[in-house]
């Protein structure tokens, strides 16, 4: 049961919130003084870059912790985890994917708000940043979600209608 297409897409959700952990999700750089501020899913720092855009040291802006969005990640990587090996109750399935749509939204919108209203306020800049790869994992999280929730029912509905037949 555990080799089913929805374990694929569980996993793939696995990996996609766990790299979100250690990539970084959103810069947003200030022109004038060469202040960087970066978002990852544990920190909202500051480094001033060089003009290679190396980082050379620590900016002036106190740093600032963003915890939420990593707990919100681990968490919903246990979910999916535990969810897998829940093939033999399908119905205990859906529901822990329900709650993993929830947390991954949670941690979508969390990303959203640091990045929007709280790193945007720490750099004088215009424009909004810009987005790095890490930002856009529980986006492709809550896509593969989807996908495994989808065949988790269609399995459900094929049991269901093969007892019917009896």
């Amino acid at each position: 049961m555990i080799q089913r297409i929805q374990t694929v897409f569980l996993l793939l959700l696995i990996v996609a919130v766990v790299s979100m952990l250690f990539l970084p999700l959103w810069s947003k750089t200030d022109a004038i003084t060469g202040e960087t501020v970066v978002l990852t899913a544990w920190n909202l720092k500051s480094v001033i870059l060089n003009e290679e855009g190396d980082p050379t040291g620590a900016g002036t802006l106190p740093q600032q912790g963003t915890i939420g969005i990593g707990l919100l990640a681990i968490a919903a990587a246990m979910i999916a985890t535990y969810e897998i090996f829940q093939f033999r109750s399908r119905l205990n399935q859906m529901k822990l994917g329900l709650l993993n749509t929830l947390l991954l939204a949670a941690l979508l919108g969390t990303t959203f708000y640091y990045s929007t209203y709280v790193g945007a306020e720490m750099v004088e800049a215009d424009g909004n940043g810009s987005y790095h790869a890490g930002f856009f994992m529980p986006v492709f999280a809550l896509l593969f979600n989807a996908l495994a929730n989808r065949f988790i029912k269609r399995d459900e509905d094929l049991v269901r209608s093969v007892d019917r037949l009896r």
